[in-house]
């Protein structure tokens, strides 16, 4: 059932994207439409060249600006329904996926509370939206339409469409090694981040003992030390990709001025109009562009896709509490079946062979010093850590075949450290149940007081 269960979480991520083919479907739609009618500005300056100055006439000048005028909006309208369109997709990858991050991370704050990595998931999604709703997966939309500019400049002359070409293949290898070269500097950058995080969040928790004890110092180096080399790595990320971003505006820039070189070259041999020159110059950098986009925004494309995988992995480690079957309320037996436990992040366990029974109206007190396990014995017997043998049952039933929520209404459990939650006092007593009556809440303040 766990293995079924993990499945479904990575499937539900694959099925968000799925979900909004249809979506994807109308961003290529508009993508197309956005690029036949990114021809306008070639085009125009092509008739004006070769058609409007010869003639002299107001009328055709007039006449195609109009249908300028009218192009240029629809370009702008489809250009703004693929952005919307892209944000819609984002914001449905966070109505999905927002609960189950969620439930994610308060899922790695119980079984690893001292790592530092409980909000990753949160972090993991945000980075996702963004890309989603940025201008990279435009620019990847785009990039299948160079072949299409590059045919119509072998449509003009075979030789402004070799130059293309040309500038279009340097490029290519451009995105390609910025993929090669970014790619681990970016996962470095990452992982520093992740450890540089985890010792803030651990400093945090525990800064009245670390001031009493003078470990400021030390902590502060070693934490300096995380932070310089998430700087360095970030540092080194930026360079490549601004590297590669600069090298790739100059070759189109160059690749432009090429172009019109060659144009003017067909022109005096007579072999081309003024107009092509200026419409191939336009072509060209209207195909490059797309590249240059794309390079720029390789260090999101990476961080979204890394952000994708880690998301993937975490939700895997989480069973969905939604695949369990809500079991009849216990009522006669909890059982302790040999179990031991090793708490999350520790190498040895704190519980071995713990086993005990209580029946229905019989009671248990734990004693004994600090460090023994009296804790962790308290968090498996609420199904918070899983044991590493043995088992928890009630009724026979072990604790995970349960539902959290489920278990909750029969198990009630009080931590060493209490804290209200974001809420009223009624909120936190009713459990921020919304059917909670006033009856009950006020009946629960008077038990507790009495």
């Amino acid at each position: 059932m766990r293995f079924q269960s993990a499945n479904n979480n990575v499937r539900q991520i694959k099925g968000v994207f799925a979900g909004c083919a249809v979506a994807f479907i109308g961003v290529g739609l508009m993508s197309a439409l956005v690029n036949i009618l990114y021809l306008t500005g070639s085009l125009f300056m092509m008739e004006v060249y070769d058609r409007v100055l010869p003639s002299r006439s107001l009328p055709t000048l007039l006449a195609l600006f109009a249908i300028v005028v009218a192009l240029y909006v629809f370009q702008g309208l489809f250009d703004a329904v693929r952005g919307r369109l892209l944000v819609r997709i984002s914001d449905r990858l966070d109505q999905v996926l927002s609960s189950r991050v969620y439930d994610a991370v308060i899922g790695l704050q119980v079984r690893l509370p001292v790592s530092g990595a409980q909000a990753q998931p949160l972090r993991d999604l945000d980075t996702i939206r963004s890309f989603l709703s940025g201008s990279g997966p435009t620019a990847l939309f785009d990039l299948p339409w160079l072949p299409f500019y590059i045919a119509i400049c072998f449509a003009f002359h075979f030789w402004l469409g070799v130059t293309a070409l040309a500038g279009a293949a340097i490029l290519t290898m451009f995105t390609l090694m910025t993929e090669l070269v970014s790619k681990r500097p970016v996962e470095e950058t990452a992982r520093h981040a992740s450890a540089r995080n985890r010792l803030i969040e651990s400093t945090r928790r525990n800064a009245d003992i670390i001031a009493v004890m003078g470990m400021t110092p030390p902590l502060r180096e070693r934490w300096q030390v995380d932070n310089r080399a998430y700087g360095r790595g970030q540092r080194t990320a930026s360079d490549i990709a601004s590297g590669f971003g600069v090298a790739s505006k100059v070759l189109r820039m160059l690749l432009q001025s090429g172009i019109l070189a060659v144009g003017a070259w067909l022109v005096i041999n007579e072999q081309a109009t003024p107009g092509i020159i200026i419409a191939g110059s336009i072509l060209s950098a209207r195909a490059l562009a797309p590249v240059d986009l794309a390079i720029a925004n390789w260090k999101g494309f990476i961080a979204a896709r890394q952000s994708r995988r880690r998301l993937e992995k975490t939700l895997a480690l989480l069973p969905d509490a939604a695949m369990r079957m809500d079991l009849p309320a216990p009522r006669s037996l909890l059982s302790v079946e040999r179990v031991g436990v090793i708490p999350p992040e520790a190498a040895e366990p704190v519980l071995q062979d713990v086993a005990f029974t209580l029946a229905s109206g019989s009671a248990l007190g734990v004693i004994g010093a600090s460090g023994s396990g009296k804790s962790s014995l308290a968090r498996l017997l609420v199904g918070l850590w899983r044991p590493l043998k043995g088992s928890v049952r009630l009724d026979g039933a072990t604790l995970d075949q349960w539902p959290a929520e489920a278990l909750a209404r029969h198990i009630g459990y009080m931590p060493q450290a209490i804290e209200l939650l974001d809420g009223t006092i009624a909120e936190n007593i009713a459990s921020f149940d919304p059917q909670a009556s006033s009856e009950k809440i006020i009946a629960a303040a008077r038990s507790a007081n009495s």
